[in-house]
């Protein structure tokens, strides 16, 4: 299934019914009088989150929506049927958007959560409605109210425990398929990834959700290479893993390169919690290994896992590293219980 992140979408809500002019002329039936009745009211446009998706790909190929109206009013009282309301499923942690794509009009951050975008419109009074001591013969009534139209934007932020982050040709997708059932393009030239990939890691019996993004070079906040745009996909993340490359040469302008593109970025990213990694040192021999992990070091403040996602070296170390970030992440974000034990004055 392709990957997209981004989608502009046409909705417009049911117009209402209309309501009806009717007056019973039954035989043998001695009293008459106004019998229409109303119009049903126009269908709503929703938005809402779902289970089991990861992109927006849905809504490349169709991009308008409208709602079903309302059916109209009859004679004998009989009031018009509501219009059937439209619902746009999307994957949790989709942004909904102004047509300007930056006013934010809703985040849905859970499966369940929904939004109405475009309220029908209201069915009109039938003749009866308006039926009274001074007019018993009423020969009006309301047209249904228009639904609403508007145009709005759909923007997908994954929603992941852990994201790694790293230059090309960091080791990124490697770290992920090792750790994970995920099957992300792996190859030996920069920029394989081209999407973000989600994968679910173990350790210990605990399992949390990683997300890979494609790698970002100097002046990606600018729309060097790829761009920063992926980087909306870790913004939700408890913990960012940083990979460097052991093949770099100078390792430290590697890892500044990108905490530079971060803070650039902004949005809280460069203030989450980080995991310094080495990757690739199966490629390195002692002595390198160790002037390389210490340029690491004196660059980021803090000691790197030494890993190699091909000998496994280190994976199990930076997975555990990463579940105690999340699991600290996940219990200061839990409210704290209220203590409701009997306590003496």
């Amino acid at each position: 299934m392709k990957f997209l992140d981004e989608a502009k979408v046409y909705v417009r809500s049911g117009n209402g019914g209309a309501g009806s002019v009717s007056f019973r002329r039954e035989k043998y039936v001695e009293f008459g009088g106004p019998d229409g009745g109303d119009g049903g009211r126009g269908g709503d446009v929703w938005v809402e989150a779902v289970e089991g998706l990861n992109t927006l790909i849905d809504y490349r190929y169709q991009q308008h929506f409208k709602a079903k109206t309302g059916g109209h009013g009859m004679g004998r009282n009989r009031h018009g049927a509501n219009g059937a309301d439209v619902v746009l499923k999307v994957p949790e942690g989709t942004q909904i958007f102004e047509e300007d794509n930056e006013t934010l009009i809703a985040d849905l951050t859970h499966a369940g959560e929904r939004f109405c975008i475009a309220r029908g419109g209201n069915g009109g009074f039938g003749n009866a409605h308006f039926k009274s001591s001074t007019n018993q013969a009423p020969r009006r009534a309301n047209p249904g109210l228009e639904g609403e139209e508007r145009t709005i934007w759909l923007r997908l932020k994954l929603i992941a425990d852990a994201g790694v982050v790293g230059l090309p040709n960091a080791g990124k997708s490697t770290f992920l398929a090792s750790v994970s059932a995920a099957k992300p393009k792996i190859a030996d030239y920069p920029f394989t990834t081209l999407h973000p990939n989600l994968g679910v890691a173990a350790i210990d019996g605990r399992e949390f959700v990683i997300a890979d993004i494609p790698g970002l070079i100097e002046g990606a906040h600018l729309g060097v290479g790829i761009g920063d745009r992926f980087l909306g996909h870790v913004e939700r993340t408890r913990v960012l893993l940083h990979l460097v490359s052991a093949t770099e040469e100078d390792v430290a302008a590697a890892y500044n390169t990108v905490r530079g593109e971060l803070e650039a970025y902004g949005h809280g990213l460069a203030d989450k919690p980080e995991i310094v990694a080495l990757s690739k040192v199966d490629t390195l021999g002692e002595d390198e290994r160790a002037e390389k992990a210490g340029e690491v070091e004196k660059a980021s403040g803090a000691k790197p896992v030494l890993l190699s996602s091909v000998s496994r070296e280190g994976v199990e170390a930076a997975l555990r590293a990463l579940i105690g970030k999340v699991m600290a992440a996940r219990e200061s974000e839990q409210p704290a219980e209220a203590d409701d034990r009997w306590k003496p004055l």
